[in-house]
């Protein structure tokens, strides 16, 4: 048993992230990170549509007989034959309640859409992203991913491009199948746009005869699976010789919706893939029922390895992973940024060193901003710590009057003469130090950071500076400033770009969402490269880009998948998580990594996946993770399995990780947490017999077991179980939520009586809270009231009922609901106290047509009763996350305002 870590005091906000000694907080105490990193690159979506996904009881027929019957108009998209036992409709939203009310329907689910939004930024080698997760020494080694079909579900496969089996000729007709791409289907078409808030909304799938892809991302997704670096400045991916199927689901721009994912991944199970990436992900929706994550985790029944993106919403607080990676049997893939980036800059004399720099801005759309660096050109570059006939002044002789620090006061004629002046950031503006320089004759002025970060200076063009400002970091100031100091001289070279270090290198990126799960299970489940990566892309489109996203870090995965696949083909497809996350390397908290404590888990899983190491391993631990659910910890029992001909003694222990408190939204910075956890193992050490023999070991983890350390309750904590035996380490990462689940607020305000802020166009919907005294006559849809509700957390099931607003009494004994929905998602964000709304950010919203389910037994009637005109209100009840539906504690209750209904 560990002892409790010896920390004392109280940790203060910190905005550096740099090993140095400071009093770290007691066990248990907040911690702050430093500062967020923009969300990039593909972002995932989450609003409900007109097409919905139906769960039958029986046959397709038999419900399409029984919607007939009662005059059920809709459009039937899909019929599903192994993965969902149902159909996909498109049905106005006012017929929903009578959909759900046919006797062989199930559940109804709204066929929840997913968008794709990447963006080329800098521009990083493919190669150093490989490196990273030993793809390298893999390949190396001989695994290549030779026999192994690999599906990859996204916009479709540039079939031109070298790297991916083309022959590199843009002129149509696209060669399908070409020499990589063996299998494939388009479902959607160019124009298939399934989000209803777009301009471009159309959402009738007119598939194409070959899944070529006129976006982007499902291109460079196949490169980093699987490129072969045979174009002309060709991008190698993890499994160079894997073969590709390739399912469209998305058209040239836009979304798809969860039916079109279904269809495709009954699709790839048809053509015999082994191996399916979806870098696509529905942020919130963090239930693994949902039907896109049941239907994957089915999938991995059928004997395929499936991977997904766990989500691009960090930004937005925990519970923010989405499906289909938070599937039970998915592998769901956090993203880590590359630990190189190419960028604009300029090399140092004499080593070539590269420095990355931000050009100036003026912050002002009428004011222009201080020029850019320029591309070419030599500069010797001076600093403002030398006096006349002394030479650099060391940082202690500041402030001695024979020195100009930070550049604040004017320097003397001519002082930079034609030179670059390297100035550090503090004590006054940066307009003020850029017109000091170029007052002396400086020809650019080099900014450096006092202190690490990323800053970007305000420096106007007007009404004086007319010389190139840029920003670097402190690192690469400081070591100029060594330099000069060092008796120089320092010049520099200005071009296009450079390639650099990347500060953020190796640590979890700031995009990169946040589980569990709603049922508190482990997600993600491990990590890879996600951020800036270079790899291909259309031809039309230059060939190869750098996007960052969790969309970039799953294929990595599902590349390791493949070689593992090749190396072991025996494997059952269950078993690939398990021995890809024992290998994984956990890194520090991307916060501070100064501290030297480990990455939240329900935010890296086990680490960044090793691949070469689960090659090599002959040791898998199952379950390769720990949920260990709600309460004060929990015990579990773990198998070793030894494939190797000698048996093997490993040793017990565990590493700490940093924690998370209750609070679900964003920003987090006042809400981490070191945590207090005891670990104790049923045995210090554990041997594990050779050729396929294998042990046990029980586990038994408490959560701040005298509770005096202030871990918040409802927080969520997590650490690792390390297996050692001389430099092999084997680890299981584990999670748990303090105190009780239930406890937290699921529907914190009132359901909003509400109406569209105006009449549906194409483009976002906002909501207005409606006038007290609205009367509604139903006659359309602008006259209809909308439930409008801010979920705080995900629940199990929404039952929304109408009640007589006079007595408060329902309207039938039992049949007086007129929604039930099951796996509903959380808001992404607070509402605003006043709205207007925006639909999914800030509430969701319920239409009430005036009517209310029923059921009188005879099997095909019209399930929908009128309620007579009158007044009413709605009774919201929400089941929490892990509930007992007969427990009145678990249920939230809340009640609409009063609504007039009125008919013509």
């Amino acid at each position: 048993m560990r002892a409790r870590l010896p920390w004392t005091g109280r940790l203060v906000a910190l905005g550096i992230a740099i090993a140095c000694a400071v009093p770290l907080a007691a066990a248990g105490s907040r911690v702050t990170p430093t500062a967020a990193v923009t969300p990039q690159g593909s972002t995932p979506g989450g609003q409900s549509s007109e097409i919905y996904l139906v769960e039958l009881d029986g046959a397709a027929d038999t419900f399409r007989k029984e919607a007939k019957a009662v005059g059920l108009k809709f459009s039937e998209r899909f019929a599903y034959k192994s993965l969902f036992n149902g159909v996909s409709v498109q049905i106005s939203k006012n017929d929903v309640g009578k959909l759900a009310g046919i006797a062989s329907v199930a559940n109804v689910y709204p066929a929840r859409y997913y968008s794709l939004a990447p963006e080329p930024t800098a521009d990083p080698d493919l190669a150093t992203a490989i490196q990273m997760t030993g793809a390298d020494l893999a390949q190396a080694a001989g695994w290549d991913g030779t026999g192994v079909k690999v599906a990859v579900m996204d916009t479709g496969i540039d079939l031109d491009h070298a790297d991916l089996g083309g022959d590199g000729n843009q002129a149509a007709p696209h060669p399908f199948p070409n020499g990589r791409v063996i299998a494939g289907t388009d479902l959607v078409g160019d124009d298939y746009n399934a989000d209803p808030e777009s301009a471009d909304f159309q959402p009738v799938p007119h598939p194409d005869s070959v899944p070529d892809d006129c976006n982007g991302h499902g291109t460079h997704v196949a490169g980093i699976v699987g490129a072969n670096g045979s174009g002309p400045s060709g991008a190698r991916g993890v499994a160079p010789a894997v073969k590709f199927g390739a399912y469209r689901v998305f058209g040239c721009a836009g979304s798809t919706t969860d039916d079109i994912m279904i269809a495709a991944m009954e699709a790839a199970l048809a053509d015999g893939m082994q191996v399916l990436n979806m870098s696509i992900g529905d942020a919130f929706n963090n239930w693994p029922g949902s039907p896109t994550a049941a239907a994957a985790s089915a999938l991995v029944d059928q004997g395929m390895v499936v991977v997904a993106s766990i989500g691009n919403s960090g930004a937005n607080g925990i519970y923010s992973a989405g499906a289909p990676g938070v599937g039970d049997k998915v592998i769901g893939v956090a993203s880590y940024d590359n630990t190189f980036v190419r960028a604009r800059g300029f090399t140092l004399t004499p080593d070539g060193r590269g420095v990355a720099y931000s050009n100036s801005t003026s912050n002002s759309a009428s004011i222009p901003n201080a020029p850019p660096g320029p591309t070419s050109g030599t500069l010797e570059l001076k600093q403002t710590t030398e006096a006349a006939g002394v030479g650099p002044v060391p940082p202690s002789a500041y402030p001695g009057g024979t020195a100009f620090p930070d550049g604040c006061a004017p320097f003397p004629a001519g002082f930079f003469a034609g030179k670059a002046a390297l100035i550090r950031r503090g004590s006054c503006g940066f307009q003020q130090k850029a017109e000091n320089a170029e007052d002396a004759g400086a020809a650019a002025v080099i900014l450096y950071n006092n202190q690490p970060g990323a800053v970007t200076p305000i420096v106007a063009a007007n009404p004086q500076v007319a010389i190139p400002i840029v920003m670097i970091s402190q690192l690469d100031g400081q070591l100029i400033h060594n330099r000069l100091l060092g008796g120089g001289p320092v010049s520099l070279t200005w071009q296009t770009e450079v390639t650099v270090a990347n500060p953020t290198g190796g640590l979890i990126s700031g995009f990169s969402s946040y589980g569990s799960t709603a049922t508190l299970d482990l997600k993600p489940d491990l990590g890879a490269p996600g951020g800036l990566i270079r790899s291909t892309y259309p031809l039309e489109q230059g060939g190869y880009a750098t996007i960052s996203g969790t969309s970039m870090a799953s294929p990595h995965v599902a590349g390791a998948a493949a070689l593992l696949r090749q190396a072991r083909p025996t494997l059952a497809a269950a078993g690939f998580r398990d021995i890809l996350q024992n290998s994984a390397d956990p890194a520090l908290w991307s916060g501070n990594p100064g501290f030297g404590l480990l990455d939240i888990v329900h935010r890296q899983g086990a680490g960044m996946v090793d691949i070469d190491d689960a090659i090599a391993s002959t040791t898998t631990i199952s379950p390769g993770k720990l949920s260990l659910g709600e309460g004060s910890g929990g015990t579990a029992t773990l198998k070793l399995t030894n494939t190797s001909s000698s048996p093997v003694t490993y040793a017990l222990s565990d590493e700490v990780a940093i924690s998370t408190g209750a609070q679900t939204f964003a920003p987090l910075v006042s809400d981490f947490w070191f945590p207090d956890t005891t670990v104790t193992f049923s045995a210090p050490s554990v041997t594990v017999p050779a050729n396929g023999g294998t042990a046990t070991v029980g586990v038994t983890v408490l959560a701040d077991p005298d509770d005096v350390n202030g871990m918040a309750n409802q927080g969520l904590y997590g650490g690792y179980l390390l297996f050692t035996n001389g430099d092999d380490v084997l680890r299981v990462p584990y999670m748990g939520l303090k105190g009780d689940y239930q406890a937290i607020v699921a529907m914190p305000n009132a359901p909003i009586v509400g109406k569209q802020n105006a009449p549906f166009t194409k483009g976002p919907q906002t909501y207005v809270a409606a006038p007290a005294n609205e009367v509604w006559t139903l006659a359309s849809p602008d006259e209809v009231p909308n439930i409008l509700i801010h979920f705080d957390h995900q629940v199990r099931r929404l039952e929304l009922q109408v009640v007589d607003a006079a007595s408060g009494k329902p309207l039938h004994p039992v049949f007086s609901n007129y929604v039930e929905r099951n796996f509903v998602a959380r808001n992404s964000v607070r509402p605003a106290a006043a709205g207007p709304f925006n639909a999914d950010e800030d509430v969701f919203a319920f239409p009430w047509d005036g009517t209310r389910m029923h059921d009188n037994g005879k099997g095909t009637p019209d399930h929908r009763k009128v309620v007579p005109d009158g007044q009413y209100k709605i009774v919201a009840r929400a089941l929490k996350a892990l509930g007992n539906p007969a427990n009145a504690a678990d249920w939230e209750v809340k009640t609409s305002p009063t609504i007039t209904i009125d008919r013509p």
